[in-house]
């Protein structure tokens, strides 16, 4: 019970600051009608409550069995089976991953179909499955990340300057939006297991980051590639704002979405549940103890999953759509992009991961970087990316590589200079800082005023949000890692002339 109630207490904190904004909102700049604000407050409800689960599922469940994996492919000590079993497990993991699940209905419903939910889930979780499968190899042969990551964001640049904008911004959302809740964990305990083939405890360290930030990258040139081999071009699309009631009533939008949803996640899981069973069956014999622990795991993973996807595609994005746009009927480009700052810093002070990451980095730099400082400077970056991003939707001329061409270079830079250990967490904690709110009521805010902007394009401008949100930590942490080490080094010289 103490853990079910500190997974609510976690999600609790997580969706209610938003909540709390938007009837703030409500009653203030924009209101959005009776019936939208009670399927809202429903929503987020259920949001609380199917997240709790779902992170006591992939403590119990989902995590263990990708540390179990990893071991297990690591005592093959055969290249060839780490390598195709990374990138089966990547498949698997990623098609489950709720905030990718999130983007890919975005992504069909503004697109009216053109771009499928399918297309994307598959398109993204070969991407991720390949690059996963790198990740794990680099690991083996002891691979420096930052040359790694180099070639694999000089590949995509290359990819860029050949895409259509509307492929630009979904494909780097895509890499933000994958690596989220159930998919980091896993990526992590795996990236543990195969580093434990090293003998070196530090390299060990080290190389148990990093791999998150090299299968992210997969999610972005598999979009980017999937949108040159289709040739698509000049998309355009809409969203259906609306606060008026529907015929359907409050909570029959709920109930009829759960048989489908219930359907979508059994179907995403299911792969995970098949191969673990069949891989304990011939080489972990575990015991009926923890075997059980962990099948009722993956059975909570799977119920707080439906409850979450509910909550958020019934009540709660559309929300998020509705204050968007009615944010730019105000004529008033201040109220927007000050709201979105407000979020920006909501979402991530209210995110439960950062503030794990954050004392991962204060363990690990034995308490020389403070993690109230790195959460302060991981809450005015995200919030600055956020407000950029609603001035690019408000500014035509602003394009979206206008931002993420110096971003993603500056990062990679700062990978030749900054402390090789702060530079794998600091590419891994992306998917942290992208996290649920960023794949559901903030990029719903962002398409609702790219709705509501004369000359946006929804599909274009709407999208490209949640990639500036996973940029942001790739700088801010290696400046933070290069603070450290003159920190570091100025001690050194202190001790010396005493």
């Amino acid at each position: 019970m103490n853990v079910i109630r500190s997974k609510l207490k976690e999600t609790t904190f997580s969706i209610l600051p938003i909540t709390i904004i938007v009837i703030i909102l409500n009653f203030t700049l924009t209101p959005i009608g009776g019936t939208s604000l009670i399927k809202f407050v429903i929503g987020s409800f259920l949001m609380i409550v199917g997240l709790a689960i779902f992170l006591l599922g992939i403590d119990i469940g989902i995590t263990p069995v990708g540390s179990i994996m990893g071991q297990g492919i690591a005592k093959s000590n055969k290249i060839w089976i780490v390598a195709i079993s990374g990138m089966v497990l990547g498949f698997i993991i990623s098609i489950a991953e709720p905030d990718l699940h999130i983007l890919a209905n975005q992504v069909s419903s503004v697109t009216d179909g053109v771009i499928s939910k399918n297309a994307i889930l598959i398109c993204v979780s070969i991407g991720i499955a390949v690059l996963i499968s790198i990740g794990l190899l680099r690991i083996v042969y002891n691979t420096p990340l930052y040359r790694v990551l180099t070639v694999l964001y000089g590949v995509i640049f290359m990819l860029s300057i050949f895409s259509s904008r509307e492929f630009l911004a979904i494909s780097f959302d895509a890499s933000g939006a994958t690596t989220g809740a159930l998919t980091v964990p896993f990526m992590l305990a795996l990236s543990v297991g195969i580093s434990k083939i090293k003998r070196d405890s530090k390299a060990s360290e080290k190389d148990s980051f990093g791999l998150v930030a090299i299968a992210s990258t997969g999610a972005i040139m598999s979009v980017l590639i999937m949108g040159l081999i289709r040739g698509i071009n000049n998309i355009s699309g809409e969203i259906s704002i609306s606060s008026q009631s529907s015929t359907q009533g409050i909570i029959a939008p709920f109930l009829h979405g759960i048989p489908h949803t219930t359907m979508e996640v059994l179907i995403a899981l299911s792969p995970i549940l098949i191969i673990f069973l069949i891989f304990d069956r011939l080489y972990f014999k575990l015991s009926k103890q923890v075997l059980y622990r962990i099948l009722f795991g993956i059975l909570f993973s799977l119920v707080g999953l439906v409850l979450f996807l509910v909550g958020v595609n019934s009540g709660f994005m559309k929300v998020g759509e509705i204050v968007g746009y009615k944010l730019t009927l105000l004529d008033n480009n201040f109220y927007p992009i000050a709201i979105g700052f407000v979020l920006g810093t909501v979402t991530i002070l209210a995110e439960p991961a950062v503030h794990v990451l954050t004392q991962q980095i204060e363990d690990v730099t034995s308490g020389y970087v403070d993690r109230k400082l790195v959460l302060i400077t991981l809450s005015i970056g995200v919030a600055i990316a956020v407000s950029l991003s609603i001035l690019r939707i408000l500014v035509p001329r602003i394009q979206l590589w206008h931002y993420l061409l110096p971003g993603y270079a500056i990062a990679i830079i700062l990978t030749y200079i900054s402390p090789k250990l702060f530079v794998g967490i600091a590419f891994d904690s992306g998917g942290v800082a992208s996290g649920p709110m960023a794949a559901t009521f903030v990029l719903a805010f962002a398409q609702g005023i790219a709705q509501g902007t004369e000359g946006a394009n929804v599909v274009i401008d709407g999208f490209g949000i949640i990639s500036m949100i996973a940029m942001t930590p790739l700088i801010a942490l290696q400046i933070l890692g290069l603070v450290f080490k003159h920190k570091s080094s100025q001690e050194v010289k202190d001790d010396k002339h005493k």
